[in-house]
């Protein structure tokens, strides 16, 4: 057990400083690939971050030969979008709240605000069409997979041409940490500070979640509520702690765009496995989970379709994964 809290405190701490070395170098790398700042969020930073939990889906259900093992890749695929909806949102509220400054008063302007909104839509008609699949047994239904793969091509088509015609505002960034006296590095350093930083963070995240599947049947969890409660924890920590560092040096729009763009990835690419590989059935814990994330998702898009979009408000949504934890306690008696 102390073996176990120790490689948990380390990898954490291990993804904690990567992300550092990430998101300084993934702003490098839009900036010099012409690639403006949301897209950096939504896309870039969101891919990269996204990987530990599309393999951790993709390994379940593609080579899981017993149903325990399909279960965690479905518990997973659920399970990433509830956290980033909940905990992930949460921190960047209360990080904000802790770092903010009368310069700092709004956690995003109104055009931003409305393209968060846009990025909650989409991925709300997304989630939906997956929940209801889950509900649902039909022919051919796994084939309906790829569909969700399209949907992730055209929202990727779609950020970066709204990129295109909004601009990007002129940014200054801070020296790449591989060549800090450096003014204008080149781009193979950036590229290679994001990937070695990107490889850290996968290995860790993987360290992370076995530590915490260890831990699960002690605390006389299944597999699937190990999937659901605890490996998500560990495979969102990258997103949550990018979210952190953004937030804190007042790129709180960078800090959204990588949760809503990571929780578009998830609702789709994994899913896609997922459906594809199994039967894609939710028993009643799924569809709590289901529930509170989409609970998340409508209060949020109420909030910034509204103008009340607080970093306060956001502090409050963390309460929401509380509230699906006491829903799982509910139906397992």
């Amino acid at each position: 057990m102390m073996l176990t809290l120790a490689l948990l405190i380390l990898c954490a701490a291990l993804i904690y400083l990567s992300c550092e070395y990430f998101v300084n170098g993934i702003e490098w790398v839009g900036a010099q690939y012409g690639i403006a700042r949301s897209a950096v969020g939504t896309v870039l930073a969101a891919f990269g971050t996204a990987l530990p939990e599309s393999v951790v889906t993709f390994v379940a259900v593609v080579f899981g030969h017993t149903a325990p093992h399909k279960d965690l890749g479905v518990g997973a695929a659920l399970g990433g979008p509830l956290v980033l909806a909940t905990i992930a949102y949460a921190v960047v509220g209360l990080t904000f709240v802790m770092t903010q400054t009368p310069q700092r008063a709004s956690l995003l302007s109104r055009s931003e605000a409305q393209r968060l909104h846009r990025d909650q839509v989409w991925f709300l008609s997304v989630f939906l069409g997956k929940v209801a699949l889950g509900l649902l047994a039909f022919p051919l239904k796994r084939w309906f997979g790829l569909l969700f793969l399209g949907v992730y091509a055209i929202y990727i088509r779609r950020e970066i041409h709204a990129e295109h015609e909004e601009g990007a505002a002129e940014v200054t960034l801070e020296p790449l940490k591989f060549r800090p006296q450096e003014r204008h590095p080149v781009s193979g350093w950036a590229l290679l500070q994001t990937g070695l930083a990107l490889a850290v963070i996968f290995v860790s995240s993987q360290v992370f979640v076995h530590q915490l599947e260890a831990i699960g049947p002690w605390l006389g969890l299944a597999p699937q509520l190990v999937a659901l409660l605890l490996s998500p924890l560990a495979t969102e920590l990258p997103e949550t702690l990018n979210a952190i560092i953004w937030v804190r040096q007042g790129k709180a729009t960078l800090a959204l765009g990588n949760i809503s763009g990571a929780m578009m990835i998830q609702a789709t690419v994994p899913s896609a496995f997922g459906i594809l590989f199994t039967s894609w059935r939710f028993d009643p814990a799924l569809i709590v989970a289901a529930a509170v994330t989409i609970l998340s998702i409508v209060s949020l898009s109420r909030l910034l379709r509204r103008g009340a979009f607080t970093g306060a408000r956001l502090a409050w949504f963390g309460l929401l994964y509380l509230l699906f934890a006491a829903g799982l306690v509910v139906i397992r008696r």
